[in-house]
């Protein structure tokens, strides 16, 4: 990420603590506590049991897939993992809870004490903390009707199994805060245990933002941000809320101790309720499940599933690949195109592909609004296109053409080339007859040129490139107007 300018920035005698807790929705195939299908569903209420909707007196029983995924985070992240934990009830009342209770983890998570490495804006490595990673139920979904002011329950989501990352209040701007989530979501989906999809609920970020004078050691009163759908909305609300408190206290008044959401459109943020508290939510042991033991076959078994994290293959595609820290970026970022890199690189290891990917491929996923799944020239393709460019059989002028046609049609670069008369021509004979008859007939500019109005070689070359229609070669006409000119 490039370097921004923060508004921390315009207070240098404060600081900022912030500390999140992400949400991550599991995409297992059934939900954490019953055998009912975990994923969206187009009918309301269509993927629920007497379980997840909360009859009376049935009982919940644990999915082991639920586990593994929540151990396997917990080796991603530096963890812990507890060799006994146990389940509780946490207590709030909202229409979407069906029981009044969530069952989730207080005292013994599975996870503690780990830690997530993001890249500072100077390029160290900060680690930012880890209070714990556990796991819950999701409760459900309130949908409010505008036309009839009614509002309806979904319970579709709930009991979907989510783990929670709970980090330490080290992070310190909103830069890092970003750093943080990207990797977080980063993890995520390199274990392939979730979407990561926050547009529907999959990852979804409360954010603690809290301020103090730099030179107290006493965390500041800390408010809670949450719903925020988006990387940028997030980063945005963290920005206003750290004027907004520190302005607070400039006035001389007290930060109130609340939970906020982040109105987009009037970019402020807005009070939802006073902030809960554990005590609120009167936490006690969940009596319908055991003590789950976790013995280190099953952490070693997990761990063999561990594929290459994030920050390692930024490292490794920087070393092995000579990429950029900028370049390397934006490739480990997205899982699907890291990996369509990776298989063009099989190919061709040259500078022309990682350039058509963070120029043309991105440029067209955006444009066209799709997925790297869901594009039509195959990473072998694209390093056809970028071979053809090495060894000067088509010009960046035909590369565009043909990345263009592909992509659309889904035909390959040799089927196109011959299709569209795109071969470049490459041959010093052919284009020296070209140029010699350019000179004969710009006698005129010939003269201006040699008399020192160097500035009109353009003129030359534009007449070469419309002779050959695009397709000869600049290099070799280049040289042969030097030549001849001189």
């Amino acid at each position: 990420m490039s370097k921004t300018n923060s508004i921390i920035e315009k207070y240098p005698d404060y600081a900022v603590n912030i500390g999140i807790e992400v949400h991550v929705q599991l995409s297992t195939k059934s939900k954490i506590f019953c055998s009912c299908v975990n994923g969206m569903a187009k009918e309301p209420n269509k993927n629920i049991c007497q379980i997840c909707s909360g009859y009376p007196g049935v009982l919940p029983i644990l999915n082991k897939a639920v586990v593994n995924n929540a151990i396997l985070m917990g080796l991603a992240t530096n963890s812990k993992i507890n060799p006994s934990c146990s389940f509780a009830r946490k207590h709030y009342f909202y229409p979407d809870l069906p029981k009044n209770y969530q069952i989730s983890q207080s005292d013994i998570p599975i996870c503690q004490e780990g830690f997530i490495p993001i890249k500072k804006e100077d390029g160290t490595i900060k680690k930012i903390r880890l209070v714990r990673v556990h796991m819950e139920e999701d409760a459900g979904k309130n949908i409010h009707s505008k036309i009839s002011n009614e509002s309806f329950v979904d319970l579709n989501r709930t009991g979907s199994p989510l783990i929670e990352i709970v980090s330490y209040p080290d992070i310190a701007s909103t830069y890092e805060a970003r750093a943080y989530l990207k990797m977080v979501h980063s993890i995520v989906q390199y274990l392939g245990i979730g979407s990561g999809n926050m547009e529907e609920g999959a990852f979804r970020a409360d954010t603690n933002i809290s301020v103090r004078k730099k030179d107290s050691q006493e965390l500041g009163t800390r408010c809670e941000l949450k719903n925020i759908n988006s990387f940028k909305f997030i980063c945005d609300a963290v920005e206003y809320e750290i004027e907004r408190q520190i302005e607070t206290l400039k006035r001389g008044e007290k930060i109130e101790q609340q939970t906020l959401t982040w109105d987009t459109k009037n970019k402020k943020s807005v009070s939802l309720r006073s902030k809960e508290e554990a005590a609120d939510y009167r936490y006690f042991q969940e009596p319908d499940l055991p003590l789950l033991e976790i013995n280190k076959d099953w952490i070693k078994r997990i761990k063999s599933h561990l594929p290459e994290m994030p920050i390692e293959k930024l490292e490794r595609y920087q070393s092995r690949f000579n990429l950029s820290e900028y370049e390397a970026e934006i490739l480990v970022g997205d899982l699907g195109l890291a990996k369509y890199f990776e298989e063009a690189a099989k190919h061709n290891k040259s500078k022309h592909v990682v350039n058509l990917i963070l120029r043309d491929v991105i440029g067209f996923l955006k444009e066209n609004k799709i997925t790297i799944n869901q594009f039509k020239i195959q990473p072998i393709h694209l390093a056809e296109i970028a071979q053809m460019l090495e060894n000067e059989k088509i010009n960046n002028r035909g590369a565009q053409e043909i990345f263009t046609q592909a992509a659309q049609s889904g035909k390959t670069p040799s089927e196109l080339v011959k299709e569209l008369g795109l071969e470049q021509i490459g041959s010093e004979d052919d284009l020296e007859k070209i140029v010699l008859d350019i000179l004969k007939n710009n006698q005129r500019q010939v003269e201006q040129y040699k008399s020192g109005k160097t500035n009109i070689f353009g003129f030359f070359v534009g007449q070469a490139m419309q002779k050959t229609k695009g397709k000869g070669n600049p290099k070799i006409l280049t040289k042969l107007l030097y030549k001849h000119l001189s």
